[in-house]
């Protein structure tokens, strides 16, 4: 899990004397960072972020404003508090409007069970909001459902989670525009324009505006209007249910009917078909809760208060919505005439008549039955604000991990809203409200209906995201079991339940809602699953355009990545590459196991510090250059150093063309994200058991200690980040005990821990005293290191050490002699004699003996011969020079120069390296197949 606020995470990438930091957050335009990604060196200005401060006109965008707050995507911290957590909840359900719109139409369906299964819809809201607040203790991130689907199942299923929600908010703000457009009518008394289509519509792209524009000002001013609205509206409601309960004991109307213990009881209801579709109604004035999450990031404590206010507020509305129902009903009662609440005339506002009816015609009775309707009003503005705020965030989150358009994700300098997210979605639903009025309004009152298929999408997503995502930690506790567990994963089945039966039974109708529509092999199906599926299609459709870009960047570096790890005589390995499980962070990790000569082996891990395919495919560039250098026998700091160059030298060729502009004298242009690369590149010997690596930025590795079993970081001297340029890199060595694990890896790796010490301290205490297979060991600590949330790639690579078999070693040390070589042909011969490898003697004997007579004729003693029986057969000379042999084609009329070209035609491979002595000259010969069996 990433830290939240202010909080930033050293992932210790230093270039000599110098500290980068990498931070998450946003930059302003033309500004420093404030908390993005970055490597940041004396001569490498700042990157520029996804996410952007907008509307900074004449001042700097750098920096936020005093006092601000920045949270990790740049929007306003710290400013909710448990309270304002609770209100947006509450608010953004609209519970006067919900009742108003939903209470007849549950009365009509189960008679006087209303309150009972006004109540039990409460239950599948409740698990969901379970699932809300376990997952946003793990991932605190305003997407909600888009985010943690992503996490949990891929880009995929996180975009349609996020389109559900998307879809439903923008289609309630069409419709919660047009309710407060007509009620505001009505409530200074121009009932005529209230019935009006087009003025109807004109007064919600007005409210719409007005609604906007509060959230675009800024969370504070949405919090503290929605405090006042929502504190008023219960008082009227909880007035209004007190004084129908005493005027059915005091003077009752003639409709009045006495509260029943029947009506408490869900066996009352005449069949399961009419419970169900009470309940399905229900449900959904419910909704809404789920804007306390949406908001988190603007929250004080944003991985717990959030989740509080979601399990709460559900809580807090059944109390509201089971007293106001009850009063309602035991006042009017459930007949179809008159105030009835089954009067199919007031269905779509049962308190129209309720009003004056409880609280009298006069004075104070007129006053409070206005204020009723009022409260109807602004419950619906309350609804239509707090939906604008869900919708923001989510979208705005998709921008941020590229989901939908990068300009999205822009923050506004001084309010610290989402711009684009906040205005754009506004214009959404304007544009939708005009289209579906200028259509009819059974389309708008169908479009409506259809809201509750993509809301049962959207929570039945979450539910068993939440299942997924916690899969591992379900056996630790009893709480996490039922928390985590058994609560969302029956809520996401409840959910599925409901939206199969809403959308294939009820809404599919040809009867149900205001229109039917004639389907080709279907035949005639309700208007309501029509729009409901086809909004949803719409998403699914769009599926291939939006995770385009994350699947083939995840193909690419997969693809680039080792297939598998060759086994080796100097070490098993075991590797885990987990990939960003958002939308933008696949990216440029990559591990390495290269074979070397002499039984050596290399290892790698580096990072590419960007996303997308830029960072997949300078990932692949530098992997096969360093495969290459790697094979040169170059030692690690000289591998990085042209590695180096090689990432420089990329960056330029890939750099934009120079603006007009004249550059700054001494300061070089800002590099590209996948300009930037971590690497660490160790060299592991096991004749000798001596280690050497080299690191250009990026965490140091940890290592196991083979006799204690103790795990500990390594000190190797950090060098900048390939790319950048600047100090040497220098070698670091040290001797490996037989069954040490070394583990090198990416600093995504430590990305749940604040600092990178104690994401270092952490990897120490999950590898300290782990024995057994290497595979499981990997396993174990990844799941160890990341348990929330993975931001970014993070690769691991462990490799157990091993020294090599003395009785596949032998070892010579000819004197500087020619007379010396013909023993040293007939010692060679009886060791391949010893080892069975007699079909290799002839060639092996000419081999050392033209390197052992070069040695002897150029350079002198003292002189070395080693044969190595590995998976090839190596054959080793070594010597006190330093000039490199020359492979050339002699001329007929020459008298030497032939020896190293029969050499490389005898041989497999062949090559030189350096050592603090002198240099090695070795051939690999490829073994003859074992004899057959039988």
């Amino acid at each position: 899990m990433l830290p939240h606020g202010e909080r930033a995470r050293d992932r210790g990438v230093r270039g000599g004397g110098r500290k980068g930091e990498e931070e998450r957050g946003v930059r302003g335009e033309g500004g420093p960072p404030i908390g993005r990604p970055c490597i940041c060196t004396p001569a490498t200005p700042a990157l520029e972020s996804n996410v952007r401060l907008f509307g900074s006109s004449g001042v700097s965008g750098g920096r936020p404003a005093p006092g601000s707050g920045v949270g990790r995507k740049g929007l306003r911290g710290d400013t909710l508090g448990m309270f304002s957590s609770v209100v947006m909840a509450l608010a953004s359900t609209g519970p006067a409007y919900s009742l108003a719109a939903t209470l007849g139409i549950i009365v009509a369906g189960v008679g006087l069970q209303a309150p009972i299964v006004t109540m039990l819809a409460f239950v599948p809201m409740l698990l969901i909001a379970y699932a809300y607040r376990e997952l946003n203790a793990s991932d605190a991130d305003c997407g909600t459902t888009f985010t943690w689907a992503t996490r949990a199942f891929g880009p995929r299923t996180g975009w349609m989670g996020g389109w559900g929600l998307i879809v439903a908010n923008i289609i309630v703000m069409a419709n919660l525009a047009t309710v407060a457009g007509a009620y505001g009518f009505r409530l200074v008394g121009l009932d005529s324009l209230s019935q009006s289509r087009l003025w109807v519509t004109v007064a919600g792209v007005v409210w719409i505006g007005l609604l906007t524009a509060i959230c675009y000002v800024g969370i504070t001013v949405s919090a503290a209007v929605q405090r006042w609205l929502l504190c008023l509206e219960v008082a009227v409601l909880l007035l209004f249910a007190v004084a129908a309960l005493v005027r059915v004991y005091t003077d009752p109307p003639t409709t009045a009917i006495h509260v029943s213990a029947s009506w408490f009881n869900p066996f009352e209801v005449s069949s399961v078909r009419a419970l169900t579709s009470g309940i399905l109604a229900g449900v959904f004035i419910y909704w809404g809760w789920d804007t306390a999450v949406s908001v988190n990031e603007e929250t004080v404590d944003s991985t717990r208060i959030p989740g509080r206010a979601a399990v709460l507020s559900p809580v807090l509305l059944l109390v509201m919505y089971g007293l106001v129902a009850t009063a309602a009903q035991s006042f009017a009662g459930v007949g179809t005439t008159g105030i009835g609440l089954g009067n199919t005339d007031h269905h779509d506002d049962v308190f129209s008549g309720l009003g004056e009816a409880v609280f009298g015609g006069g004075g104070t009775g007129l006053f409070l039955s206005r204020l009723l309707i009022l409260m109807v009003l602004t419950s619906a503005l309350a609804s239509a604000q707090t939906t604008i705020l869900p919708l923001a965030r989510t979208v705005f989150s998709m921008a941020v991990h590229k989901a939908v358009p990068a300009r999205f994700a822009r923050v506004h300098r001084r309010f610290l809203t989402p711009t684009w997210a906040t205005l754009g979605m506004g214009v959404a639903s304007i544009a939708l409200l005009v289209l579906l009025s200028s259509f009819s309004r059974n389309v708008l009152a169908d479009s409506v209906d259809s809201v509750g298929l993509a809301i049962a999408f959207q929570y039945g997503l979450t539910g068993f995201a939440c299942l997924w995502y916690h899969r591992k930690v379900l056996t630790r506790s009893p709480h996490d079991l039922i928390c985590k567990g058994l609560m969302p994963g029956l809520g996401g089945l409840l959910m599925v339940l409901l939206f199969g039966y809403a959308a294939f039974v009820v809404y599919a109708k040809p009867g149900y809602g205001a229109s039917t529509v004639d389907l080709p092999v279907v035949g005639r199906v309700g208007g309501v699953t029509v729009l409901g599926l086809g909004a949803l299609a719409i998403g699914f459709l769009l599926l291939p355009v939006v995770t385009r870009g994350h699947s083939t960047a995840l193909k690419l570096q997969r693809s680039l990545l080792p297939g598998r790890l060759p086994p080796q005589t100097a070490c098993e390995t075991a590797s885990r590459y987990l990939p960003a499980d958002n939308g933008s962070g696949v990216g440029g990790d990559w591990y390495d196991v290269i074979p070397l000569s002499g039984a050596r082996v290399g290892l790698v891990v580096g990072d590419v510090l960007g996303h997308g395919l830029p960072a997949a495919a300078t990932m692949g560039r530098l992997r096969t250059g360093l495969r290459v250098l790697a094979r040169l026998d170059l030692s690690p700091d000289e591998v990085l150093t042209r590695l180096d160059d090689l990432a420089e030298q990329t960056a330029q060729e890939r750099a934009p063309a120079p603006s007009s502009a004249a550059p700054v004298p001494g300061h070089a242009p800002p590099p590209a994200d996948e300009a930037l690369v971590t690497c660490l590149y160790a060299v592991y010997d096991p004749v000798s058991g001596w280690c050497s690596m080299a690191r250009a930025g990026g965490p140091p590795p940890v290592l196991v200690a083979g006799d204690t079993g103790v795990a500990r970081s390594l000190d190797v001297p950090p060098g900048p980040p390939l790319g950048v340029g600047g100090l040497p890199y220098q070698n670091t060595e040290l001797r490996l005990a037989p069954g040490s694990v070394l583990a090198l890896f990416t600093a995504g790796l430590l990305q749940a821990a604040d600092q990178q010490d104690e994401g270092l301290r952490r990897l120490a205490d999950s590898l300290t005293g782990r024995r057994g297979p290497l595979t499981k060991l990997c396993e174990q600590t990844v799941s160890a290191m990341l348990t929330g949330a993975v931001d970014e790639d993070a690769t691991l690579l462990l490799a157990r050490t091993r020294l090599l078999d003395r009785t596949r070693l032998a070892q010579w040390e000819p004197a500087a002699d020619p007379a010396a070589v013909a023993a040293l042909r007939g010692s060679v011969s009886k060791q391949l004699d010893d080892w069975g490898l007699d079909e290799l003697a002839f060639t092996t004997e000419v081999i050392v003996s033209e390197l052992v007579t070069n040695a002897i004729r150029y350079v002198g003693g003292p002189i070395q011969v080693r044969l190595i029986r590995d998976r090839t057969l190596t054959c080793e000379v070594s010597d006190t020079g330093h000039t490199t042999p020359n492979l050339r084609h002699a001329a007929s009329d020459d008298e030497g120069g032939r020896g190293l070209f029969i050499i490389a035609q005898m041989t497999h491979r062949w090559g030189t390296r350096y050592t603090p002595t002198g240099k090695v000259i070795w051939t690999e010969q490829t073994l003859p197949p074992p004899p057959a069996q039988g």
